[in-house]
């Protein structure tokens, strides 16, 4: 690697799984110092820490829709490395419902955790970012904020709504130093979407099926999401701000008849 991030501190919620462990590690094996986090404290979490080293990597657990234990995260990571250069709000979940099935619970906890935790975690890290002049925030969106899949509410309200506010902090605080952009990954294969193919009567046709929906007639990698975060939170993106990037293989742009 070609050290990218050396001197850098990133902090990277949900990175013990999927796109953020692969986005951790990719900033981890370009020089940076990685603040991981899950909501659970768990081997996955352990491992992670264990892999990337104790000296450079500091784990925090804590639920990104605790506005109290992301100011705690941001101080914690401070205080072992001594400022905040980026942020990858990555944590999530998927919550798909009939809209009038859904309960009140499922629509609270899609929006705390998919909307307010990207929220959260961006003003724990602001008035330190602010204060050094610098700083980039990487949110992870989704191709679901750009396209309605029937059957998946309330997911693409939550990420329409989080690259509404990429935007909105992006103009907010150009002037100041501070970049806010996001990614929108279309079929990305995770363990999560691994298990999902498992779970189907003829896991690898329904492989093939989705590849053959996406122009490129391949599914996606956690990798190439992680490196268009990387340079996203590079210094080689000076002049990309208020952005989101569809990371989907082309499919939302594919019109079907």
């Amino acid at each position: 690697m070609s050290e990218r991030l050396k001197g850098k501190v990133a902090i990277v919620t949900g990175s013990t799984q999927g796109i953020g462990l692969a986005i951790a590690r990719r900033f981890a094996a370009e020089g940076a110092m990685v603040t991981l986090n899950s909501h659970r404290e768990d081997d996955a979490a352990r491992a992670i820490t264990a892999e990337l080293g104790p000296e450079r990597s500091l784990f925090v657990h804590a639920d990104v829709a605790d506005r109290a234990a992301m100011e705690a995260l941001a101080a914690r990571t401070i205080e072992r490395f001594g400022k905040v250069d980026i942020l990858i709000n990555n944590a999530g979940m998927n919550v798909f419902d009939d809209p009038l099935a859904l309960s009140e619970e499922d629509w609270k906890r899609c929006f705390a955790v998919d909307l307010e935790g990207a929220w959260n975690g961006a003003r724990a890290v602001l008035p330190s970012m602010l204060a050094q002049g610098a700083g980039s925030i990487v949110n992870i969106a989704s191709v679901h904020g750009h396209k309605i899949i029937p059957g998946c509410f309330p997911y693409p309200v939550a990420k329409h709504a989080l690259i509404g506010m990429t935007r909105a902090l992006g103009l907010e605080y150009a002037a100041r130093g501070i970049r806010v952009n996001s990614i929108s990954p279309g079929l990305i294969v995770t363990d999560m979407i691994e298990r999902h193919f498992a779970a189907q009567p003829d896991p690898e046709a329904e492989r093939a099926r989705q590849a053959a929906l996406l122009p490129c007639k391949r599914l996606g990698k956690p990798e190439e999401v992680a490196a268009t975060a990387l340079f996203l939170a590079s210094d080689e993106a000076p002049f990309i701000n208020a952005t989101d990037i569809l990371i989907d293989g082309g499919r939302s742009q594919l019109y079907h008849e």
